[in-house]
This record gives C-alpha cells, sequence and structure tokens, in this order.
C-alpha cells in the first residue's frame, strides 16, 4: 500500500514538474506583455513587473499603418474559409477512401500519404510562379485554395475514422435509396464530431499562424495578417518585445477560444482516427 501511495505520489509529482516546465514560458511571456522595453532587459531581471503597463496592449492595437483589428479580420479571411472548406472536401474524400471501391483506391491513398513527407520548401517556388502568373499574387486567393480542397493529413484523419463506422449504416440507407452523397451527409457527418473539432482546431491554428505564405503573396499593407503585424514589430535598428508580447497574448485569444470549446473531442478524434487501417 506504502508502495502503491508513492509510486502516485511520484507520478503525480512529475506530471506536475512537466507542466510547470511547459507553461512557465507562457507565463513569462504574459507578465512580459505589462514591462516596458527597459524592464525586459533589466538585471537582475524580476519576473513580475514593477509598473504594469496596460498601454502595450493599446500601442501594440493601433501601431503601424493599420491596426490589429483589420489584420485580424484579414486573418479571419484566410483562416476560417480553409478551415471549413478543407473539412467539408477532406470528408468528401475520406469517405471515398473508406467506403466506395474504385479503381486503384489503395494506390491513389498511398500517393496521398507519401505527399506528406515532401517539404513545403520544395514546392514553394514552382507554386509561387503559378499563382503569379495567374495574376493571384498579393491576394488571398493562394493562401486559401491550396488548403481548403484537402489536405494528406485531414484526409487521412477522416478516412480512418470512417473506417471505424459500422457498414450495417450504410448498407441500411443503400436500401432505403439513399446516394453515397446523402449517406455521407446525413448519416456520416453527424457522427464526425471529435474528427471536424479535431481538423477544425489543427487547420485554424495551421491558417491562422501561417507566417511565410503571407510574406511570399502579400505586398500590401492593407492586406497583412496577425502574424506579419508581429513581425513589423521588429525593425533593422530594434525590436519591439514588449510590443510583440502585448500582440502575441491578442494573437492568442481566438485559438484559445477555439481550443477550449472544441478540447473534449479533440483527443477523441485523434485517437478514433488511427484505431483502424
Amino acid at each position: 500500500m506504502v508502495r502503491k501511495n508513492s509510486s502516485k505520489f511520484l507520478s503525480y509529482f512529475l506530471v506536475i514538474l512537466v507542466a510547470l516546465i511547459v507553461i512557465l514560458p507562457f507565463l513569462w511571456m504574459i507578465v512580459s506583455a505589462f514591462k516596458s522595453q527597459r524592464e525586459l532587459f533589466a538585471y537582475p531581471p524580476s519576473f513580475f513587473p514593477k509598473n504594469w503597463k496596460v498601454e502595450n496592449f493599446v500601442e501594440a492595437a493601433t501601431r503601424g499603418s493599420i491596426s490589429f483589428l483589420r489584420m485580424f479580420l484579414n486573418t479571419m479571411m484566410i483562416a476560417v474559409p480553409t478551415t471549413v472548406f478543407n473539412i467539408i472536401f477532406s470528408s468528401m474524400a475520406g469517405y471515398a477512401f473508406a467506403r466506395l471501391r474504385f479503381p486503384f483506391r489503395n494506390a491513389i491513398f498511398m500517393i496521398f500519404i507519401a505527399s506528406m513527407m515532401v517539404p513545403y520548401a520544395i514546392t514553394l517556388i514552382p507554386r509561387f510562379l503559378l499563382f503569379k502568373d495567374l495574376g493571384f499574387y498579393d491576394t488571398y486567393i493562394p493562401l486559401i485554395v491550396p488548403v481548403m480542397f484537402g489536405t494528406a493529413f485531414s484526409i487521412f484523419l477522416t478516412r480512418q475514422f470512417f473506417m471505424t463506422l459500422p457498414k450495417e449504416l450504410e448498407e441500411a440507407a443503400i436500401v432505403d435509396g439513399c446516394s453515397h452523397f446523402r449517406i455521407w451527409a446525413q448519416i456520416f457527418m453527424p457522427l464526425t464530431k471529435p474528427i471536424i473539432a479535431t481538423l477544425a482546431v489543427f487547420q485554424f491554428q495551421s491558417s491562422y499562424n501561417d507566417f511565410l505564405g503571407p510574406v511570399i503573396y502579400i505586398s500590401s499593407d492593407v492586406k497583412f495578417t496577425v502574424q506579419m503585424g508581429l513581425n513589423s514589430f521588429r525593425n533593422s535598428f530594434s525590436t519591439r518585445y514588449d510590443l510583440i508580447m502585448a500582440g502575441s497574448i491578442m494573437a492568442l485569444i481566438p485559438v484559445v477560444i477555439l481550443f477550449i470549446c472544441c478540447q473534449k473531442y479533440i483527443v477523441r478524434g485523434i485517437v478514433m482516427g488511427g484505431v483502424k487501417g
């Protein structure tokens, strides 16, 4: 009994220790957002600021050629469509790979999976030249279209989940005269809340935090995203770390809210999406 309690105490201690190590940089970012630039580099350093500067958030939100609100709306114009359409088309492709029988189905699916091993940098230049020749430079289209029709990871996750659903559901629907599109839309999709929540968090976070894509395709200040706005606090002569911290806190809010709303589905969605091959 004593050995069991000691083992449980040690487990809890290690979990708490690891949690504190992980959360410490986040706490440091929060308190640093309220410090002045001088206090950030003071020695010896202090964890809590002597004077809490709330005006850092005001300056971070209004500094530059456009406001933080405008950059946030620009980012939403990219993140929301990519998330919504990625879920729709990825689930349709996942249903096809899981439930339909067509020639070379497994080979095509393996090609999709193999595409995950191709580094983004390899396709960067050809994709840029393609969209530039099509006249889509300095627009959000190059940031939306390649993702909205599904990604290999999203298709893999939905395909694995659909394979776990009972075959009797599909057979009963076919007997009742349902088409495959109706089976996907009215029978399978209502059962995919864990997968939808998981994909929504992953894809939204990926699009929302994307910095390289907007830097390559966007040149107009009025079209800047949040990540480009945070980068504008750095220049060749100085870096406003206090504003970067404050801006990062504001930029984190949408992702944190989405994660809190979907957290009970995320682990379940990942586990259920990989239990059957």
